[in-house]
């Protein structure tokens, strides 16, 4: 039996719902380009403030736009961000990006901070996507997952990884319809859920 990938998304959804979860704060000013080796659809995240995340290893793939005090609009380099964290929420401060300096100074040091819900610093390792002179950003990032960068996280070099993300068909699952789902499924007591969760599984490998 094959499942359309919107059946699948709420699968996975049904999942992390039922995970502890980390809520990755979304900073207006901060494009996200890939999360985990996939490459994040704009239906996904417009309106949104926030995306839920499972516990562990992340790997980020982001850059900076803003329009500047001096009439210029400055679009960072793209930058990578990989971590492991235990936290309840993960933002990404910036630092001032006002003048030139600052901004050079942004993209040759990615002097932003990686925090937790009480402003504690996470560690993590950062590094620049080369440039390839591509826009497959996902792909990009699979060529840095496999050559054991300082960022590198192999298991994100999958080509399965994108494959979720990429399909036109799974641009239903808007950020605003995200938090209804896991509020629906979270009514059911914890015997009920993990029924839903094993039908569901048993779906997806039948």
């Amino acid at each position: 039996m094959k499942l359309s990938p919107a059946v699948t998304g709420i699968i996975a959804l049904l999942v992390t719902a039922s995970c502890p979860a980390i809520t990755l704060k979304l900073d207006p000013q901060i494009d996200l380009l890939v999360l985990d080796g996939r490459k994040i659809a704009g239906s996904l995240l417009k309106g949104a403030d926030s995306l839920e995340l499972e516990q562990g290893q992340h790997q980020f793939l982001f850059r900076v736009e803003k329009p500047c005090p001096d009439a210029t609009h400055f679009q960072s380099v793209p930058m990578i961000v990989t971590f492991t964290a235990a936290a309840h929420s993960v933002a990404i401060h910036l630092p001032s990006l006002n003048s030139r300096r600052e901004r050079s100074t942004f993209n040759k040091l990615l002097n932003f901070r990686l925090v937790d819900e009480r402003g504690m610093e996470i560690a993590s390792l950062r590094d620049r996507l080369p440039q390839s002179g591509g826009s497959d950003m996902a792909q990009a990032m699979m060529v840095y997952n496999r050559a054991a960068q300082m960022a590198s996280v192999p298991r994100f070099a999958s080509p399965s990884a994108t494959a979720v993300s990429e399909n036109p068909d799974f641009a239903w699952q808007d950020a605003s319809d995200l938090p209804s789902i896991q509020r629906w499924f979270k009514r059911f007591d914890a015997a009920t859920r993990q029924k839903l969760l094993s039908w569901m599984k048993t779906l997806r490998t039948s």
